[in-house]
């Protein structure tokens, strides 16, 4: 009776567990999510791409062990994504984003690849070694391009910001509502009330 009680339940956590592989092989197999079109086919091209090259930014992540490259990898993440977003509110900024997207940011999925690769044989040699510490010194030059890369796409913002600003302080000044002019003013009225004594 034990041993007929032992093969039941043998057979049961057996198909619970086939059941849950077949579920996550099916997860697995199943399409990504496709993202909603703005349409805009350009636009959708790039936020796809974007997409892909964020996931593959998170995959190299996982797997490369120095922890250096690793939150270089998140910087790089971080400023895509803000990129990405930026575009997807202000679509008249593509244009501007048409290197990054074709040229540096595959061209350093392309070196953190090669990094990963390497990284991974557990050998050192002159070439493998030579190649890691090229790319390990490139990282801060990438990210302070992403960085500015991003800080580029607010240029017009900026300068509608300074005009507004330069505008303000003439009208404000006009007015005598600054501070220095306001503490000129009231200078002007203490020395007219200054008297001689002989």
């Amino acid at each position: 009776a034990v041993f007929i009680l032992a093969m039941g339940l043998c057979r049961s956590g057996a198909k619970r567990a086939g059941a849950n592989a077949d579920r996550a092989a099916q997860a697995a197999e199943a399409p990504a999510s496709k993202p909603a079109s703005t349409g805009n086919a350009e636009l959708d091209k790039t936020l796809k791409d974007g997409a892909l090259a964020l996931e593959e930014m998170r995959r190299l992540d996982r797997n490369i062990e120095d922890e250096k490259i690793s939150a270089d990898i998140v910087r790089l993440q971080q400023t895509s994504e803000k990129i990405f977003d930026y575009v997807k509110e202000h679509p008249d900024k593509l244009s501007d984003i048409r290197k990054f997207m074709n040229y540096y940011l595959p061209t350093t999925l392309k070196l953190l690849n090669a990094y990963d690769r390497m990284s991974a044989q557990g050998v050192s040699g002159e070439n493998i070694d030579t190649s890691l510490t090229r790319i390990r010194s490139m990282m801060d030059t990438i990210a302070a391009a992403f960085d500015k890369q991003l800080d580029s796409l607010f240029g017009e913002e900026a300068l509608d910001i300074s005009t507004d600003i330069s505008v303000l302080e003439t009208m404000m000044a006009r007015e005598g509502l600054t501070g220095a002019q306001m503490s000129a003013d009231a200078n002007s009225r203490d020395e007219s009330n200054i008297t001689l004594k002989l």
